[in-house]
Formats: C-alpha cells, structure tokens, sequence
C-alpha cells in the first residue's frame, strides 16, 4: 500500500510549523499507524533527513503517550489509541493528514510531541488516599456493591492520553479529570478525600488554562478507553459538595 502524507512539521515551541509531503511507499496493511512512522524515519534517517519526532512507548493501547491527531480525529479512527490504529483502515493511495493534539495546555516541543505534563500536575493536585491500605485485604473485607465497583473500574480505565481535550472545541479537560475524580470517590477508600480532591483538581484545571465542559460529547467519541461522559456529572457533584464545605469550614 502506497500513501501520501501531509505531516505537520515543527522544530520547536518557538518555531512556525507547516505540514510537509511525505510518501509512504510498500506499507504492509497489517502494518500498525506507528510501524508505518518507523518505517518512514528509517527511509528519511537513510536518506540523510530529519526523522519525524513522535512520542510513544507501550504500543498496546495502555500508556496514551501516542498522542496523534489523523485525519483531524485525536487518535485516529475506531476506538483504541493511535498504535492501535492499522494501515488496513485506509485506502490506498489516500492522502493522511497527521498532527499534534490541538489545545493551547498541551504546547508541541517537536513535531508530533505535545507536553502533556498538565495533566500530570492536576493528577498531583488530587493527592494520596489517607486510608492505610498494608497488605491486600480479604475479597470481603470491604464490601463494594458490583455496580459501584463497575463504574470505578470503567473510570479507571482512563489512560490520560489527552485526546478528550484535543477533540474539545473548549479544549476542556473534564472527562480526564472526572474519570480520575469518579475512580476513585466512589470506592470507600478514597471517601475521606473525595470532596477535597474534587475541589483541588478542578481549580488545577482551570490553573492549567483548560476549558470547560459544554456538552459537545466530542470527548466520549474519541475517547481510547470509552470513558462515558456520565463521570463529568460526578464530577460536577463532588465539586460542588466541595465547595459548599469549604464555604462552610468543614474543609481545609
């Protein structure tokens, strides 16, 4: 399979980028999205070019660091992670437009290369649970209703990739912060903290120059892990309580 792609090229923070013609010649259709890059750069390095930067790591879908934007879709097409994302899916000869997430809290430093170390930084903003935890417990020591534990198991599934707030016209970081939120608010461990955490996370967020949730469901659409939107309503609920108890000195 032959491609054409455009992809966007950028030496650093501080440099104009542009998109640049690429040809992607003989790829495999069982060749993965980032095979195909590797490919690429091996055909430029040879040529004595610059090879495209872009960050990955785990390729199986769990890390979130291959944050590509194809074809104006954070992480491509289907649901899963760019790596995930086979050649298979297009046609051959398409063209394939590739570039970094698009949000003003995720600067490119290269190329492909987004700093999503914000989202990092509202993670540390949530803090440690307080509940001494030791060894593992029995399976019944804690008793957890399954639905409960089913909703904090599918918000923990969040990778924090950052493609929710790339695909969001506000660039809003809710459904990261929502699902880090609900992982962990709705299990018994994580109640002492739950309303604190919610407050601190979502004041890091606005720190970070994130925008807010407007009920565009763009981030469930591209979401890797199908994290549903429903988190961001826990969310709202737990900030407001929050908010209330820091109102009212229950909280510090």
């Amino acid at each position: 399979m032959n491609f054409h792609l455009r992809l966007w090229r950028q030496k650093s923070a501080d440099t104009p980028g542009r998109f640049e013609g690429i040809e992607a010649t003989n790829i495999t259709p069982d060749c993965s999205f980032l095979e195909m890059l590797d490919i690429v750069n091996n055909r430029l390095i040879t040529d004595g070019k610059e090879p495209i930067a872009f960050e990955s790591d785990c390729r199986e879908g769990i890390c979130g660091t291959c944050s590509l934007v194809i074809n104006g879709v954070p992480q491509g097409p289907g649901r899963g992670a760019a790596c995930q994302v086979y050649m298979r899916k297009f046609k051959d000869g398409e063209t394939i437009f590739v570039e970094p997430f698009r949000a003003g809290s995720f600067p490119i430093l290269k190329d492909l290369v987004v700093n999503r170390s914000a989202y990092e930084r509202i993670m540390r903003a949530g803090g440690f649970i307080s509940e001494h935890t030791g060894g593992a417990p029995d399976a019944s020591a804690i008793l957890i209703p399954k639905p409960v534990a089913d909703k904090a198991m599918d918000a923990a599934a969040c990778i924090g990739c950052g493609a929710c707030a790339a695909a969001c016209p506000n660039s809003s970081a809710m459904l990261f912060v929502g699902a880090k939120v609900t992982h962990l608010n709705l299990l018994p461990q994580g109640q002492p903290e739950a309303k604190k955490r919610a407050r601190a996370m979502v004041r890091a967020m606005d720190e970070e120059g994130f925008g807010n949730c407007s009920n565009y469901y763009a981030c469930e659409a591209v979401c890797p892990a199908s994290v549903s939107a429903s988190v961001i309503a826990k969310l709202n609920r737990d900030y407001i309580k929050g908010e209330v108890s820091e109102a009212v000195g229950a909280i510090d």
